[in-house]
């Protein structure tokens, strides 16, 4: 498991530092399921975690409960969200929620994949 934890993307560094980038040059940055879990280690500028203080949504706990994952992910998405400090939002399990504070939007599962592509094509229109 070591192994997988790795290589996985959510703990590459330079893709942290890209979405850290990002949202540094006033683009926004969209995270569906288990990927807002990236923003675990995320950082603001000053250095506290990106998350703290904002509204943000991802895979629930519950969610991974449901379909046997919480014992085989590395990370529960809400409970890393919320320990840095993220104010989690969420809908029931398989319903579509959609959370824009700034620049991230988050979705919480797949059926919130259309609503926040759509709010990211928007920002980069306006942008």
């Amino acid at each position: 498991m070591a192994e997988d934890l790795a290589k996985d993307l959510a703990e590459d560094s330079a893709s942290v530092r890209l979405i850290e980038a990002t949202l540094g040059a006033g683009k926004p940055v969209t995270l569906v399921c288990h990927a807002p879990g990236m923003l675990r280690h995320a950082r603001a500028p000053g250095g506290k975690p990106l998350v703290a203080g904002r509204d943000v949504t991802g895979f629930t706990d519950t969610g991974a409960a449901a379909v046997g994952l919480t014992g085989v992910v590395p990370v529960l998405v809400e409970d890393a969200l919320k320990r840095n400090g993220g104010r989690f939002t969420k809908a029931g399990d398989w319903e579509p929620c959609v959370v824009a504070d700034g620049l991230p939007i988050t979705g919480q599962n797949p059926a919130s994949s259309g609503p926040p592509a759509e709010r990211h094509l928007a920002r980069l229109a306006h942008g």
